[in-house]
């Protein structure tokens, strides 16, 4: 799994935007440009290192490209390493950019052109689609990664992150997908360099704790069977069952994490400085307000201080 930070975050491993903006070739424009027209409209932008008005044209094509979120993708071909494709299509002088939508070219146009010019030629391939807010992209996102599909979700909040660098939900579900991938030192790296004010945000933060947790619970993974023998000799030794929820949480089984820390508040909440309570509190931050286990823990936890 490849990660870029993009510009304005911090430098770090994290995903590129997708595919919206993609280097192409010869042997790779059947599926990216044909096959993948049929779907949505494909801008392929026909340029040369060499060539002066392409270094202008293409970053701001780049650009309106990823603000359309999804609408229109973006192909580059650079001429002298794929000569034969561009005599195939006629490409006479560079730059040279063709849409092409349902596998076939429909508009294009030579040169240089003006900001407002793009961002016309975009809006006609997309006919006035309205396109996703961010917050819906962030939805999509959160989505993905709790269905497992970390790489996935980590390529949409690089997007978000594209266009607004201190969206902290956002930052704080890339995060996460670095540690569903298991890279926490780059996590880590991340959390340092992160702006004071990014570092605040609520869902940010619970990302620091859940990685804090790791750290923890890490070296206790693996140790349950012998964790679960002491219990059944003495289950009041209240350390071995704050290890074993420990041990749990590192091999995660957070539900049976949870109901070991519960089990031992309601055997003596008071223990070392309301331990159980305390590691309770950071699992449920870890996990997020709206995890049915952080729901179900908190009932059960609440239950515990009235009763």
């Amino acid at each position: 799994m490849d990660f870029i930070i993009g510009s304005g975050t911090p430098a770090a491993n994290a995903p590129a935007a997708g595919d919206l903006i993609k280097d192409g070739s010869t042997e790779t424009f059947s599926v990216d440009v044909i096959e993948a027209s049929l779907k949505v409209p494909v801008i392929v932008d026909f340029w040369a290192t060499w060539c002066g008005p392409c270094k202008q044209l293409g970053p701001a094509l780049e650009k309106i490209v990823r603000e359309a979120r999804g609408a229109v993708r973006m192909v580059k071909i650079d001429v002298d390493k794929n000569q034969e494709l561009a005599a195939q299509l006629r490409i006479q002088s560079v730059p040279t950019v063709y849409a092409f939508a349902n596998g076939r070219p429909v508009d294009g146009f030579t040169g240089a052109q003006p900001e407002s010019q793009l961002r016309a030629f975009v809006q006609g391939l997309t006919k006035g689609a309205a396109q996703p807010t961010l917050a819906d992209l962030l939805e999509e996102a959160k989505a993905l990664l709790a269905e497992g599909d970390a790489e996935t979700a980590a390529q949409a909040f690089q997007q978000i992150l594209g266009e607004d660098p201190n969206n902290g939900p956002a930052m704080a579900g890339l995060l996460r997908c670095l540690m569903a991938v298991g890279d926490f030192d780059t996590v880590a790296q991340m959390l340092a360099q992160l702006p004071p004010e990014l570092a605040k945000n609520a869902e940010v933060a619970a990302v620091k704790t859940a990685l804090e947790l790791h750290k923890v619970s890490a070296a206790g993974a693996g140790e349950a069977a012998g964790l679960r023998r002491r219990l059944a000799d003495n289950p009041d030794d209240h350390q071995a069952r704050l290890d074993l929820a420990m041990a749990y949480y590192g091999s995660g089984e957070v539900e049976a994490a949870v109901d070991e820390l519960l089990d031992l508040f309601g055997r003596d909440r008071a223990w070392n400085e309301e331990a159980a309570r305390k590691q309770l509190l950071k699992i449920f931050e870890a996990l997020g307000g709206g995890h049915p286990v952080t729901l179900r823990g908190r009932r059960r936890l609440s239950a515990l201080l009235f009763s």
